[in-house]
C-alpha cells in the first residue's frame, strides 16, 4: 500500500466507472496511509478487553427470575420468534397498567 500512486488507481477506477467519483481520492489517500483496515498483531488482540465498552450498557437494567409457565403457553410464546422474552415483559407492563397498578 505505501507505494500506492493514488492518481493512478483514481483514474482508472474513474475510467471503469465512466465517471468521477468524489472522494474517491481521499479515501485511497487514507487506505495508503494506513487509516483503514489496519492490521493487528496477536499481542494487541489478546490485550482486548472482553465484554462490552464502559457506557455502553443501559443504566437500568432487568433483573433475572426465575419462572413456572405451562408447558404449551412457553411453546406459544418461543415460537414468536427471536425477542419473546422482551415480548413477555412488554405484555406483564401493559397487564398491570391496565389494571392500575403500575404507571406508563
Amino acid at each position: 500500500m505505501k507505494t500506492l500512486n493514488v492518481e493512478k488507481v483514481a483514474r482508472a477506477v474513474e475510467a471503469d466507472a465512466g465517471h468521477a467519483l468524489p472522494g474517491l481520492r481521499e479515501s485511497l489517500a487514507e487506505a495508503k496511509a494506513g487509516r483503514f483496515a489496519a492490521v493487528h498483531t496477536p499481542e494487541q488482540i489478546a490485550a482486548r478487553r472482553r465484554g462490552r465498552p464502559a457506557g455502553s450498557m443501559a443504566a437500568v437494567t432487568k433483573e433475572p427470575v426465575k419462572l413456572r409457565l405451562d408447558p404449551d403457553v412457553l411453546a406459544a410464546l418461543r415460537a414468536t420468534g427471536e425477542g419473546w422474552q422482551t415480548r413477555i415483559n412488554d405484555m406483564l407492563r401493559a397487564s398491570l397498567a391496565l389494571g392500575g397498578r403500575l404507571r406508563r
